[in-house]
């Protein structure tokens, strides 16, 4: 079980989701309810949308993974952090991918540090 865990982690983290076609991607919230600047941003923008599809599925698995009681916060803590970020930019889509750009790589190196540290026990 842990293998199949580590697998779909590294697969996402991979770019896995590049593979899927743009417009079968959507943003990782309900376009629908989108009421903020940031939202409405995302969702009017194709690469956003992608982007926020691809960090959502590298959130999945990050947050999936087990960590200990300080790191867990941490990682909760960058999570809050990130989407008070992005609310500042509101509608700058620059800003917005810059800012999506620099999420995405983190949670790639925070999931592979995870990987190497708490699932090849």
């Amino acid at each position: 079980m842990k293998q199949v865990f580590v697998t779909a982690v590294f697969l996402m983290a991979s770019g896995f989701a590049s593979l899927v076609p743009i417009h079968a991607m959507a943003a990782s919230f309900d376009c629908a309810a989108a009421s903020t600047q940031d939202e409405k941003a995302i969702c009017a923008d194709p690469d956003l949308s992608s982007l926020d599809s691809e960090m959502a599925g590298l959130w999945y698995g990050y947050k999936a993974m087990p960590l200990l009681m300080g790191a867990s916060g941490d990682r909760q803590d960058e999570a809050r952090a990130f989407l008070k970020s992005r609310a500042a930019c509101g509608s700058n889509t620059t800003c917005l991918s810059k800012l999506y750009t620099a999420r995405i790589s983190t949670l790639k190196t925070n999931i592979d540090w995870a990987v190497k540290n708490y699932c090849n026990n």
